[in-house]
């Protein structure tokens, strides 16, 4: 029989913040990701990066280019079948989205945006960029920052985040800018410091787990109270030690010549204009990452929406196994207010696949003219001439016929060894897969010619 997927709604999201501070990557970012306790049940990760170094990695399926955060990112998640959605890079601030395969479909309307403020506006080594979508109808924008440094520059961070703020507006009918959204979530180096103590009395209070009496010290905390564009933005409780300024590799404070006083410079915040209730799990940072003189902070979040849109643009109908060339064929329906267009495609993903590039093979998602007399000519032998009148008059006959497109991959098309795969119909109008199937078995050619031979050998 066919298998046709089934969606969850996605409530969890995982964020993570982390100045990097030109350095590759560790080793290891399991712990960062949480996967070694997950319990599988995040949907999202929302990574922002702060100094990464400009390096190009490689190219992916020679259209993506990449850097080794980006690559060390899809290689520790796509295993967990997350898939990169989007990512927007400005310099050094980079953006990334991930999400597990079966809710690309109800992630759309995705946008990016980029705002310079580093040297007036002209560089990009401070600023802003953000990703905004439509989750299962529900509008999100995530917006990573890094803000200018230095204790006496409070107030031109606010600007600089007003300045964003402003700048950045999307296409569409609904939440053109930032705070339109149903529910925003800032994060990044914000870069605001602890006023008034010196550095002895802040360690002081760190050693002494004393957390509390730095909090109503920060400058970020002061200005929520004072700064209008910061109201309804909220934030977990700081009882982590701040995440700034560490000696490269170890996790002692600043024990240059600078003598960084420690601060809480990497934060994430979230703002609702819904009154859907968004609960973080947990607000922590992970001091056995040295790689960088920031400590890299994360956060979990549950929302809890009601259903908007539970239905695929594009549904896709697929046998649950390939035996042979001629069974490697889907059939697939669009929704009635899908704009399809002459270049989208259908791919053959193997699972654990990173990003909607990162095909086996592909196939024009259109159907031939025999193709499609075809099926009119089936449809009118099971229905009756009757019938396909009414269908006409209703919703006319050539929208009935499309939900029976059937496309066929070649030999060429297929893998060289049997495994589990996905098929995926990538909209060139919106640039993501609206529509996923189920993982399903591939045999290839090869195998079942072998698996055939074996059987010939066994009868005689």
């Amino acid at each position: 029989g066919y298998l046709i997927l089934s969606f969850l709604f996605p409530d969890r999201l995982h964020i993570i913040t982390w100045n990097v501070g030109g350095s590759m990557p560790p080793d290891d970012i399991t712990a960062l990701l949480g996967l070694h306790v997950g319990d599988g049940n995040t949907d999202m990760y929302i990574i922002g990066l702060q100094e990464v170094n400009s390096m190009i990695n490689k190219r992916l399926k020679d259209v993506l280019f990449t850097d080794q955060w980006s690559d060390a990112f899809m290689e520790r998640l796509s295993p967990f079948g997350y898939i990169l959605v989007t990512s927007q890079r400005m310099q050094g601030v980079l953006l990334l989205v991930f999400a597990k395969y079966y809710h690309l479909p109800f992630l759309r309307g995705m946008q990016t945006e980029t705002t310079r403020t580093g040297l007036g506006g002209y560089w990009g080594n401070k600023g802003g960029v953000s990703a905004r979508m439509s989750v299962f109808g529900h509008t999100i924008c995530f917006l990573n920052c890094h803000l200018p440094a230095h204790m006496e520059n409070s107030d031109q961070r606010m600007e600089d985040f007003e300045s964003i703020l402003q700048q950045q507006q999307f296409e569409g009918q609904a939440a053109t800018g930032v705070l339109d959204h149903d529910v925003v979530f800032w994060f990044g180096d914000l870069n605001f410091r602890i006023d008034e103590l010196e550095i002895p009395q802040v360690k002081t209070a760190i050693d002494h787990n004393k957390l509390n009496t730095l909090w109503e010290k920060d400058q970020l905390n002061k200005a929520k109270d004072s700064e209008p564009v910061l109201e309804g933005f909220l934030e977990g409780p700081l009882k982590f030690p701040p995440t700034y300024k560490f000696d490269v590799g170890t996790d002692t404070y600043d024990t240059s010549g600078k003598k960084r006083k420690p601060a809480w410079t990497d934060r994430i915040l979230w703002r609702l204009r819904a009154t859907a209730p968004t609960r973080p799990h947990f607000y922590r940072s992970h001091m056995e990452y040295m790689v960088s003189d920031h400590k890299p902070v994360s956060s979990i979040f549950t929302l809890q929406f009601p259903y908007k849109v539970d239905m695929p643009l594009v549904t896709i109908m697929v046998e649950d196994e390939w035996n042979c060339v001629a069974e490697a064929t889907c059939r697939f329906k669009t929704a009635p207010n899908f704009a399809r267009s002459s270049w989208d495609w259908i791919g053959l993903y193997k699972v654990g696949f990173k990003h909607h590039k990162d095909y086996v093979g592909y196939v024009w998602a259109k159907q031939e003219e025999a193709d499609y007399h075809r099926v009119e000519h089936e449809v009118r032998h099971e229905l009756g001439n009757l019938v396909i009148v009414y269908l006409s008059l209703v919703c006319s006959l050539p929208y009935f016929l499309s939900l029976y497109i059937q496309v066929t991959f070649t030999e060429e098309e297929l893998p060289k060894g049997s495994g589990d795969y996905i098929l995926g119909y990538y909209s060139n109008n919106t640039s993501t897969l609206v529509g996923v199937t189920e993982p399903f078995q591939v045999l290839t050619m090869t195998h079942f010619n072998g698996e055939y031979v074996k059987r010939l050998h066994t009868l005689t």
